[in-house]
């Protein structure tokens, strides 16, 4: 993996780690009540709905759940526009799962929420959530009115892909075995964090949460370790936003740029001084703008 994502990925899992350490009391002492929806194969999917705009379909990306500080403020800012659905991906926070992973039942379960806020909805795409979008772009677009996703992660080129890949069997092997913690410190190794640092993590109040997270590494590896898929993508009809960070790395500008030429539907947008943890304020008016709700 290019050297630049592997620094860029290891801040940003550092952050979540740290910030959901500092934040994990609060945010699981706050009245847990949530709705539920069931998807196609009966897996309970658990979302929380917060304000009274028009529905969007909040999708976030890895290792992240609906009562993560960082999502809950993002929902916070979405709210004042939208009727945001924060969500649980299945595998992750109070959502069920299956033993067996694949794309098409997070398809499922995105359509199920649609379908319990109303015939179709907007939907925000973030990282690896940006490639369920666009996957859903694909198999549910009656039920889509429009998508934005920010920094779409597919890999740029093939020496990324084999590097992935041998990540990818090294978490397998780890999970199979029940060293979930394991999973979670190889995964922040491979994308850049030092090793050292992974000794300390398990002290860290947010910890045991993080690695309860661990079996769902496999299924954001697998959204985001293929280069992009363009002559499937280009079927896409749904309009779409694809924005980008000016700071974010290299590689992710690349993959927008691309996705950009081969969606037709599709238009571009990039923030200055916005790396790959946008700052949702300076997001949310552009959304609102292009939604046009």
């Amino acid at each position: 993996m290019n050297e630049e994502i592997r620094n860029l990925l290891a801040t940003l899992t550092s952050v979540t780690i740290a910030v959901t350490s500092a934040s994990c009391n609060t945010a699981t002492n706050e009245n847990n009540t949530y709705e539920k929806v069931i998807s196609r194969d009966g897996t309970a999917i658990a979302f929380e709905k917060k304000g009274s705009g028009p529905p969007l379909i909040f999708i976030t990306g890895a290792i992240c759940h609906r009562k993560f500080q960082p999502i809950i403020d993002d929902t916070k800012i979405l709210s004042k526009a939208f009727t945001v659905y924060n969500y649980d991906r299945r595998g992750r926070g109070d959502s069920g799962d299956t033993e067996t992973y694949s794309v098409q039942s997070e398809i499922e379960d995105i359509e199920a929420l649609i379908d319990s806020a109303g015939v179709s909805a907007y939907i925000y795409g973030h990282s690896s959530g940006a490639i369920l979008a666009l996957e859903a772009a694909l198999k549910i677009p009656s039920k889509i009115k429009k998508i934005y996703i920010y920094d779409p992660p597919y890999v740029s080129n093939e020496k990324e892909y084999q590097e992935y890949r041998t990540t990818k069997e090294k978490i397998k092997t780890l999970l199979v075995e029940g060293k979930n913690s394991k999973a979670i410190s190889e995964f922040l190794v491979s994308i850049g964090m030092p090793k050292i640092f992974t000794f300390f993590l398990p002290l860290t109040p947010g910890w045991k949460r993080t690695v309860q997270l661990a079996p769902t590494l496999l299924y954001d590896i697998t959204l985001t370790e293929n280069q992009a898929p363009v002559k499937k993508l280009a079927e896409i009809k749904v309009p779409i936003c694809i924005a980008y960070g000016e700071e974010s790395p290299n590689e992710l500008k690349i993959v927008s740029n691309l996705l950009n030429q081969t969606i037709q539907s599709s238009e571009l947008q990039s923030f200055p001084k916005q790396d790959h943890m946008v700052d949702t304020k300076i997001l949310l008016p552009k959304m609102i703008q292009y939604f046009n709700p």
